[in-house]
């Protein structure tokens, strides 16, 4: 064993020290911004994690897109969806089959390429949730919606258009730093929150809970023949073999092997559970003896295969003039429900693996990050796809040790091999990641302890961020029930100050977060040529370090009355094995009287 570890550490410093890990910035490689313990085989087990994490996304993306009906015709007159139609359903199944190798595809080419051009360990595939609406509220069950599968996918394409525009003029790295300093950590350990539902529900989890006729969450986990058309449970709850391997094996095994830091917890986690319901004729099997349990036993049979796309592939419509109204709405809202949900979550992966400027809000390569991000989504929709975005769950990549772009591209790699082995991929068990997900939200939601509760204005659209990311199921509304939570409420409290001549204030003002209208860091390059070089934002600072100056003494000896917590900054601990906090330098946090600071520092 001592002679296994001492090879792996020779292959790290032998690749550390070579070009390749001079790209990407690996520990030992000599470059003045190498990423300290960033080590090439860690970060090949952490793309190993992220892969075996979202593999489920080749099975559910394929379900979900499949239930539009994409580009079959349906010509029965009585049933609009065509339920019972043998020839429209045998489509159905070759579409299954195309968007099976379209979302390994576009995940490989997509992962591959930021992880190469922005050397971040965030993984791209077909977001979920963004599936959910473009099948289910766009094209509709079966194309009984309103805009047909080809113009849905026009929509697609032409949004990553025009975010690539947006990101090229700097518009989406400058609303990252706009949005408060609150709701910035709220929409990370929010996105904690999302994934551990996600890893307790039944389409992609446990299935520990379920929908409700009569409730918003009820409790579930019984086996799928009590289970009603509703998907809710209607006897023998928390009975279901499947769940208990997945809280055991998948959950408690995990988590005990990680007590003890044990490199590729959550693969060994994942391959355990799904290696146990491979065989058919017992208690927690992925096939039972069903109709759907045989299909899906018959394609893992094949075992090696590949298929050619074959009707989804460049099914775009160009006829938009046909359904103007219906498509401009199409647009309008994947563009506000997506620059929200992707530039979210590709700022909280930023911010989770530790590489978010605490001073400026932004991350290298940002602009490279967002115009790749936009790139992706009309590849996607090219491959027949709705939007490609940074996955979630590549969180759980980060947690196992990933900081570079070698981490995302692993990934694309096992997307690629998966291609020819969908048939293995695409029988990841749900329950085997369920709980890989919960465990990787709970390291997320560590944020929760840096959000500024002592202020009412910063704490409550931070806690309506947490709270409605997981419980309306999207990071887009979460951000825009925070924000505007936000905007009413601090604009009141502004307009009764202003009102008051300054004498009604809250109680607690002085403990507010500073933000301004103006954001720190770089503007965008048009502003940059209007200014004619000139220094923008020259006052912020100035006001940091002189708000440094004054607050650094002082607080050192504050009583703990008006002490709060500082700002957190999340980094990888090898010894510990996982993400954790690091305090930020004292003049990095911001000051309880920061509001008055700021009113000094303009005045001198």
């Amino acid at each position: 064993m001592e002679a296994f570890r001492d090879a792996c550490e020779n292959l790290n410093d032998l690749v550390g020290k070579s070009t390749f890990g001079r790209i990407f910035r690996l520990e030992g490689c000599g470059h003045e911004k190498e990423i300290k313990k960033a080590r090439f085989l860690t970060e090949i087990r952490a793309g190993l994690t992220t892969f075996f994490t979202m593999a489920y996304i080749i099975a559910v993306n394929a379900s979900v897109l499949t239930d539009s009906g994409a580009n079959c015709v349906c010509n029965d007159s009585k049933d609009p969806t065509c339920a019972n139609d043998a020839d429209y359903n045998q489509c159905l199944l070759e579409i299954n089959r195309d968007l099976i190798t379209a979302t390994a595809g576009i995940a490989a080419m997509t992962s591959c390429l930021f992880g190469f051009l922005t050397n971040l360990p965030v993984a791209f595939a077909p977001g979920m949730g963004l599936n959910a609406y473009f099948a289910y509220q766009v094209v509709g069950y079966h194309g009984t919606g309103p805009v047909s599968y080809g113009m849905a996918l026009a929509a697609v394409f032409i949004e990553g258009w025009i975010f690539l525009f947006l990101s090229l003029i700097g518009m989406r790295q400058w609303l990252v730093r706009l949005i408060p300093t609150s709701i910035k950590l709220a929409s990370g350990a929010g996105i904690g929150l999302l994934l551990s539902l996600i890893g307790l529900s039944g389409s992609a989890g446990i299935g520990a809970i379920s929908a409700s006729s009569n409730d918003p969450l009820d409790l579930a986990g019984c086996p799928s023949e009590y289970l009603d058309s509703f998907g809710e449970c209607t006897s023998h709850k928390m009975r279901s073999p499947t769940m208990w391997l997945g809280i055991f094996v998948g959950g408690i095994l995990t988590a005990y092997l990680m007590s003890y830091r044990v490199k590729s917890a959550f693969i060994i986690g994942i391959l355990l559970v799904s290696i146990i319901s491979w065989p058919r004729d017992t208690a927690v099997t992925y096939f039972p003896h069903t109709p759907t349990g045989d299909s899906m036993f018959d394609f893992f049979k094949q075992v090696a295969t590949f298929r050619p796309i074959q009707h989804t592939l460049n099914a775009i419509d160009w006829q938009v003039l046909n359904a103007p109204g219906q498509f401009a709405l199409a647009l309008f809202t994947f563009l506000y429900v997506d620059i929200l949900d992707c530039t979210g979550t590709l700022y909280s992966m930023a911010r989770f693996c530790g590489v978010v400027d605490p001073e400026s809000g932004d991350f290298p390569r940002s602009t490279l990050a967002y115009c790749t991000d936009a790139i992706s989504i009309s590849i996607g929709s090219l491959f027949g796809t709705s939007s490609v975005t940074a996955f979630i769950e590549s969180g759980a990549g980060i947690a196992e040790g990933g900081k570079t772009g070698l981490t995302a591209i692993t990934t694309g790699l096992c997307f690629f091999i998966s291609v020819f082995f969908a048939p293995i991929f695409a029988s990841i068990p749900p329950y085997a990641t369920g709980c890989t997900l919960v465990l990787v939200g709970c390291m997320m939601a560590k944020q929760i302890g840096a959000i500024n509760w002592r202020y009412v204005g910063d704490a409550v659209p931070a806690f309506v961020t947490l709270i409605f990311m997981p419980f309306s199921y999207s990071i887009a509304y979460g951000l825009i029930a925070g924000l505007m939570t936000y905007i009413v409420l601090n604009t009141l409290i502004y307009v009764t100050k202003l009102v008051s001549g300054g004498r009604i204030v809250p109680e607690d003002e002085d403990y507010r977060d500073y933000w301004t209208y103006k954001p720190g860091g770089t503007p965008p390059w048009f502003i940059r040529i209007f200014k004619k070089g000139s220094e923008v934002n020259e006052l912020e600072p100035k006001e940091a370090s002189l708000h440094s100056q004054i607050t650094e003494e002082p607080m050192k000896s504050a009583t703990s009355e008006f002490s709060r917590p500082s700002h957190e900054q999340w980094v990888y601990d090898k010894d510990i094995g996982s993400p954790h906090v690091e305090e930020r330098q004292l003049s990095e946090m911001p000051s309880p009287r920061n509001g008055y600071l700021s009113k000094q520092s303009s005045r001198n």
